[in-house]
């Protein structure tokens, strides 16, 4: 395997000798590019010695040229990792000023970006803009990391480990990442929706909730495993699929993940609307950041889209339209009338009365009511588990004349 291995100036970079060493070890040829920040990171030396090939940092260096495109036509595939926010947005923009970005424009191989930067820039809507844009063009985009830092806060935006992204290639070049032809939703597109969304009330604050997307992302990958040509419209989230044949649609507002479903759900089989939307956003946008004043304050809130309700208007009845009710009171009640308002051919209950149960657990406890007034109910399980109960009930109605 013939591998370029870009490198952009990030703190993330000395991770660079590590992922090249895992593949050298592999018997992979490794081709070292970095970014003229990079050097400011790791030594080009050091990567040349384990790699054994020169790096290039420029298109014409005193060695000679260095062709693009032939390098571009070589390589199996091009993981850029660390890829830091200012290279997202020249491959996304088809900015071409040093070596590693031309040879992204002349490329004919898979291409996979490793992301790495702070939080702030990770969530920036420019950034995820950027990463939907690559996304759209094939590019995989492979999970940031989200583990915990010295300082007890979660890093969000930092790059994954290099035994991640080397398993992350490997699997989806070996075409392990779809299953396809051997479940039960082949030849199914399906979109997911999970996570939170975060409604901006300053360039720093917003309102948001406390839903980690773990549901959404199990179900999502248990979709694949059945079959289902896969669509996960994301909030903003620490935690990302594993399997890279999920096509990830990151989003930041219930507008921004509206719009996502809007585009995708008409050429949708299965809908499975597992996030945590806000009902509300404030009503004015402030450009700077409010500041603190001497008595109350009062925040004027308006209704988001209701994301449900409009796309089961429109929804075929071909299509499965499943939605879920986190409830804290009146659950069945409330869920039923949720389940006749937005059209949904099922709908998936769970209590935050329930140990275990609703945000931040891997575990969940549901019940799922059917339109014909029957409630079939599930003992607490780990939330891929419950996904599979969930994906078998979608199973059954998606392919009615199943034996």
């Amino acid at each position: 395997m013939k591998i370029i291995l870009g490198i952009c100036g990030s703190i993330a970079a000395y991770k660079a000798a590590h992922l090249t060493r895992l593949w050298v070890k592999k018997g992979a040829e490794v081709q070292v590019l970095m970014t003229g920040s990079a050097a400011s990171f790791i030594a080009p030396l050091t990567l040349s010695t384990l790699s054994k090939r020169p790096v290039f940092s420029d298109v014409s260096s005193e060695t000679g040229w260095n062709n693009h495109v032939e390098l571009g036509l070589w390589a199996d595939a091009i993981v850029i990792a660390p890829a830091s926010a200012n290279t997202l947005a020249k491959l996304a923009n088809g900015l071409c000023d040093n070596i590693l970005s031309a040879v992204y424009l002349s490329a004919r191989c898979p291409v996979f970006v490793a992301p790495a930067m702070d939080v702030d820039m990770w969530h920036h809507p420019a950034t995820q803009d950027n990463i939907r844009s690559l996304e759209r063009r094939g590019v995989r985009v492979i999970p940031v990391g989200h583990g915990e830092l010295a300082s007890g806060l979660v890093g969000e935006g930092r790059m994954a480990e290099p035994e991640d992204i080397v398993g992350f290639v490997e699997k989806s070049l070996s075409g392990e990442d779809s299953k396809a032809g051997t479940g039960q939703l082949k030849g199914k597109k399906a979109l997911v929706t999970a996570g939170p969304t975060f409604e901006p009330l300053d360039p720093v604050r917003f309102i948001g909730n406390h839903s980690s997307g773990k549901m959404g992302i199990a179900l999502a990958e248990e979709l694949a495993s059945a079959g289902a040509e896969v669509t996960l419209v994301l909030g903003p989230t620490d935690f990302r699929p594993k399997n890279p044949a999920i096509r990830v649609l990151p989003v930041m507002s219930a507008q921004q993940m509206y719009e996502a479903c809007a585009g995708v759900f008409p050429a949708t089989d299965i809908a499975v609307l597992a996030a945590a939307v806000a009902d509300y956003r404030p009503r004015v946008f402030s450009e700077t950041k409010i500041k603190k004043k001497e008595g109350e304050m009062s925040l004027e809130l308006e209704k988001t889209v209701d994301i449900a309700a409009t796309l089961g208007k429109g929804k075929r009845s071909d299509q499965v339209f499943v939605g879920f009710a986190l409830e804290t009171n009146d659950e069945l009640n409330n869920a039923r009338l949720k389940l006749e308002k937005k059209n949904f051919d099922f709908i998936v209950l769970n209590s935050l009365q329930d140990p275990g149960a609703g945000f931040g657990h891997d575990t969940n406890k549901i019940a799922i009511l059917h339109r014909d007034g029957t409630r079939t109910d599930y003992p607490l399980k780990s939330k891929h588990e419950v996904a599979k109960d969930i994906i078998g009930e979608i199973v059954r109605l998606a392919n009615p004349n199943a034996v």
